[in-house]
């Protein structure tokens, strides 16, 4: 091609990749901050085994799930289903109260998670789970 003053132009054969660029740092972007609001599941808080004993103020409910399945509030034995209404009443006297779940080894994890269901459907924020410490 020639123009009026008789220079030859070329045709730029590269790509160009800005836009490209700009469109991935959008979508990176968008994909970080959407990325932790996409996961599910119960969120537990779970002491290092090798970590020493956390001093509180308020003391944590004790729930216990022994070999046959049987469920105990501190001492008092109860059903799946009185769970939640059993943690709805002591969360009117204490609004932050936190949990600390026990189950024998033996229980099927579908137990252990159906108690852990009823204790976050009681709006309980502040769930543990003991373990023996690692050898």
């Amino acid at each position: 091609m020639e123009s009026g003053g008789g220079v030859k132009r070329r045709h730029l054969s590269q790509i160009n990749v800005t836009p490209f660029v700009d469109v991935m740092l959008v979508l990176l972007i968008i994909f970080m901050v959407t990325a932790p609001m996409m996961q599910e599941g119960i969120d537990v808080n779970l002491p290092s085994a090798r970590a020493k004993a956390i001093s509180t103020v308020d003391e944590p409910v004790v729930i216990t799930i022994d070999r046959f399945k049987r469920l105990y509030i501190d001492s008092r034995e109860l059903s799946v289903h009185e769970l939640k209404a059993s943690l709805d009443s002591m969360r009117r006297s204490r609004p932050n109260m936190s949990v600390l779940l026990k189950a024998d080894e033996t229980v099927p994890y579908g137990h252990v998670m159906e108690a852990m269901s009823e204790i976050r459907l009681s709006g309980i924020e502040k769930l543990g789970m003991v373990t023996e410490p690692a050898n």
